[in-house]
């Protein structure tokens, strides 16, 4: 075992936007050219589309927000290109024609790879100008966007959504697919010879079971070790964490009460350890206990969608800027909170917070206050997709990561990630 601390690494993580610029402006010229043909130009919006113009419009400071936000994206090489060498989306009105597309269609896989945050794409510049960051932090911008949502889910949850699940080269069963994702029937919970696998929509085979066996839990009966709790790669490991600190600035610390949003059990972890994952694309989005123990309480906080950190953005904004982001998003976007009272005494008390990433931030909580749990005991899931997440240790609670727990290392669902020592006590 070995014990890190503070690392972060830069780089697009998860799979959720290509690493292939190229995939990437192919994707955005063909969804431009669909919107702006001569036959649906001037097609009407969808109604939750509408009402967010209307809001756009109607309201002064946000309508001069969403102006400034294409505005003050440099005119000069590259930025008179969006992130993918496309030429960039420069108004509103065609972001909206964009996100009225999307939310009738579902993820296809695309050459060889995801566009998983379809918004994300579209807002990549817009996302790093100081207009963008006032206007992705404001409620009533992101109670819009949770609207729009609300009709994305309930298409990606409709058999509708399922065209996408079949053997064509941007199916999920098709030859780039199945390359990407090798074993899929003997590692997922599915049915191949029935029609779309026998999911029955995109968020069911997104949210898709594991084969009995495939992550057999590790120590289950032994309470010092704590298993990882997602299908997930190590982002960063922390100690020391802060009541409240500047999460914004580069380094992006932690801050407790912002990530617990001032739960009045935070201050139990002033001085603890964070243990941050992120979830990949392409593989599992559910959440499962890291420890035994009893859920005592559980909160679903609302948020951010879109707001990065600012270190991210102009004059040298990264493209990776929403993947770079993932500290600040602990203490800004929409999350789930679960705390959980671990048999271990050494552990005590302990939190899972799932966090959403961009588009990505549908939380479902599973499990109910004063639910036993054991190792390995589902407590929720991601919707359309995975994100992050952290485990938040106490300062009394002797945390030491096993030896291939190092930052980008891939960790499975119910393997050991630590071992709790019996915490040190001082003789009077």
């Amino acid at each position: 075992m070995s014990k890190q601390s503070g690392t972060i690494v830069k780089h697009r993580i998860g799979g959720w936007l290509p690493r292939n610029h190229e995939v990437l402006r192919k994707w955005l010229d063909r969804k431009i050219a669909y919107v702006e043909h001569p036959v649906r130009r001037d097609a009407a919006l969808a109604p939750v589309i509408q009402d967010f113009q209307n809001f756009i419009e109607q309201d002064p400071t946000v309508f001069m927000g969403f102006h400034q936000m294409f505005e003050q994206v440099p005119t000069k090489p590259p930025y008179d290109n969006d992130p993918t060498g496309q030429p960039q989306v420069r108004d509103y009105l065609l972001m909206l024609k964009l996100f009225n597309n999307i939310i009738a269609t579902a993820p296809a896989f695309e050459q060889n790879d995801l566009v998983g945050f379809p918004i994300n794409a579209i807002l990549d510049w817009p996302m790093g100008t100081t207009a963008g960051m006032a206007m992705f932090m404001r409620p009533d911008v992101n109670q819009h966007f949770k609207n729009m949502f609300d009709v994305w889910t309930t298409f990606l949850t409709s058999s509708n959504s399922c065209y996408v699940l079949d053997d064509s080269e941007t199916g999920w069963f098709g030859p780039p697919a199945t390359q990407a994702m090798p074993n899929f029937a003997q590692t997922y919970v599915c049915d191949p010879t029935a029609q779309y696998y026998g999911y029955k929509s995109w968020d069911d085979f997104f949210t898709r079971l594991f084969q009995p066996g495939v992550r057999p839990i590790a120590a289950p009966n032994d309470d010092t070790i704590v298993n990882s709790a997602c299908e997930s790669t190590v982002y960063r490991l922390a100690n020391n964490i802060q009541m409240t600190d500047s999460f914004w600035l580069k380094d992006q610390p932690y801050s407790l009460a912002h990530m617990l949003n001032f739960d009045s059990y935070t201050s139990q972890f002033i001085g603890g350890t964070v243990y941050q994952a992120f979830l990949a694309a392409t593989k599992y989005h559910r959440w499962h206990s890291p420890v035994n123990g009893t859920i005592v309480r559980t909160v679903m906080v609302p948020g951010t969608y879109y707001a990065e950190s600012p270190e991210e953005g102009f004059p040298n904004p990264d493209v990776a800027g929403p993947n770079l982001s993932q500290g600040f998003i602990t203490a800004t976007a929409a999350r789930a909170l679960i705390f959980i009272q671990a048999n271990n005494p050494d552990i005590g008390l302990m939190c899972f917070i799932g966090v959403g990433m961009a588009e990505v931030s549908t939380c479902e909580i599973t499990v109910k206050e004063n639910d036993t749990v054991k190792k390995g005991d589902q407590l929720g899931m991601f919707h359309f997709g995975g994100s992050t997440h952290c485990l938040l240790f106490r300062p009394q609670t002797q945390v030491t990561y096993a030896d291939n727990i190092v930052v980008e290392a891939d960790v499975p669902l119910n393997s050991v990630i630590a071992q709790v020592s019996a915490a040190t006590t001082t003789s009077t």
